[in-house]
């Protein structure tokens, strides 16, 4: 008999396909659902993302430097010199310490010799005692310093009520260092005068610089 001549191993078919056409055509499906699926997605996030505003621009003007304000001084103008013109006028005033920012209450003597146009004729004290809370007073009334400080005086004197010390302001007192103080204790127990407020006059404007 004839022999049939042999073609190789049958070639395995599904559904009447060979094999490697079925896989490759398995793999183009998965690849094109793989891209419509990627597709909607893209065009579903493009959808649900709002638009961004566009951003607001504010004009801020631009500041006058032409005429800045001018702060005024803290102890402007505490008295003028008209109102100190007569001696052993005295007048109270707020201290504003320009580091602890505290408002302090003061006091300001026109002091019976040297000139109203020159701090030295004026003496600025803080009213509050420098080892105590008590408030000193300035006593103009002689018979006042008589009865209840005991203390017979010939012009006005600074006292404190508390220690019935009296200040004499047109005496000084040598403090340790060799430093001399107006207000000298011509009676009681405190342990140095009170403390002194630096003053400058401009015009007839006294102002009150620092304190010691």
């Amino acid at each position: 008999m004839p022999q049939i001549p042999s073609v190789g191993p049958a070639t395995k078919r599904t559904n009447g396909l060979p094999a490697p056409v079925m896989v490759i055509g398995g793999l183009a499906a998965v690849v094109l659902a793989v891209v419509v699926i990627g597709a909607m997605t893209s065009r579903s996030r493009r959808a649900v993302t709002p638009a961004a505003d566009p951003p607001v621009q504010i004009e801020v003007p631009a500041p006058d430097l032409g005429n800045p304000p001018q702060m005024p001084s803290a102890n402007a103008g505490i008295a003028t010199v008209d109102q100190m013109a007569k001696p052993w006028s005295a007048t109270q005033f707020d201290f504003h310490d320009s580091l602890s920012r505290e408002r302090i209450a003061a006091l300001l003597i026109r002091l019976p010799s040297g000139s109203a146009t020159q701090p030295g004729g004026y003496w600025a004290m803080n009213l509050k005692a420098p080892y105590n809370n008590c408030e000193l007073e300035y006593v103009n009334d002689l018979k006042k310093l008589k009865t209840e400080y005991g203390y017979a005086a010939k012009h006005p004197m600074v006292g404190n009520p508390c220690s019935r010390t009296v200040f004499d302001p047109t005496k000084l007192m040598s403090l340790a260092g060799n430093v001399w103080v107006r207000g000298a204790i011509v009676q009681g127990s405190d342990l140095r005068p009170p403390l002194g407020i630096e003053l400058k006059i401009q015009g007839k404007d006294i102002f009150a610089v620092r304190m010691e």
